[in-house]
């Protein structure tokens, strides 16, 4: 029999876990929608005054805000749509293949996942610009068209799958590729929508790596004209504070729509897991 004091403490925290989380945003809404004069009020308020619709307006024609969406989307979707074919291929060579050294090649890929970016930017840019692509739509997807995170989360997914699926599929004259794609990512699918929403969210936040590979602002991305836009109002932060934070809600807009349409993939691979 549950306990009402357990139940009703539980929920308490978890209202104050929600709230704790939920008020950066909170707050950035709220002053993307006040006033100039309302941002420098001694005392900060709430609840703006009077809605100021018009500051995303602003914001959009403060920056090259259409160009920079475009090359944040390309980027987003090239490199979420390698990742996660690369990733599942992988995967499906180190769960279910048997060929010599597979493990120790499994490491090496797990050993990816400790060695931070900025460590291995310089050899990748002077390999980027010997092969003409600085600036280029080739240097913001190609170098992270895989990753180890994702081989290993699809690996121990594909692992928990019994093997006689894959015979059955064989039996019945399916070719690798069809028992990869028409088997085994449909049952797999909680955990490739997971693995789609991490790298879409990775992607489309990515600052540094656009920062290096780009300088022009035919090529910049949302975050890299954020930061511009920062820049840009340096000293006068009380004046156009708004105008950035405008610009920041427009940014993440589209990472809560996709974490809104995938929250049931998510849960369900959270809930299925399976590391064998």
């Amino acid at each position: 029999m549950k306990n009402p004091l357990l139940t009703s403490t539980r929920v308490i925290v978890a209202i104050c876990i929600t709230l704790l989380m939920f008020f950066p945003i909170y707050w950035m809404l709220i002053t993307a929608l006040k006033t100039p004069a309302e941002l420098r009020m001694a005392t900060p308020s709430f609840w703006p005054e009077k809605f100021m619709w018009e500051n995303f307006v602003t914001a959009f024609k403060t920056i090259p805000f259409y160009r920079f969406t475009v090359n944040t989307v390309i980027q987003t979707v090239g490199i979420v749509f390698l990742q996660i074919n690369i990733g599942i291929m992988a995967a499906y060579a180190f769960a279910k293949g048997q060929f010599p050294g597979r493990d120790s090649m499994f490491v090496l890929i797990l050993a990816a996942l400790i060695v931070p970016e900025q460590v291995i930017f310089v050899p990748i840019y002077v390999m980027m610009s010997k092969f003409g692509w600085i600036n280029t739509y080739y240097a913001l997807i190609i170098p992270h068209a895989a990753s180890a995170y994702g081989i290993f989360l699809l690996r121990q997914m594909f692992r928990s799958i019994n093997n006689d699926v894959i015979e059955a599929a064989r039996v019945d004259g399916a070719n690798r590729f069809q028992v990869l794609y028409r088997i085994l990512t449909p049952m797999a699918m909680p955990t490739v929508a997971t693995l789609t929403v991490i790298s879409f969210i990775h992607s489309w936040n990515a600052y540094f790596w656009p920062l290096v590979m780009t300088n022009s602002n035919k090529m910049r991305v949302l975050t890299v004209g954020i930061a511009m836009m920062r820049d840009s109002i340096a000293g006068n932060e009380a004046l156009n504070f708004h105008l950035l934070m405008s610009a920041s809600i427009l940014v993440i807009l589209p990472i809560v729509i996709m974490f809104v349409f995938a929250q049931k993939y998510i849960v369900a691979a959270m809930a299925n897991s399976t590391f064998k």
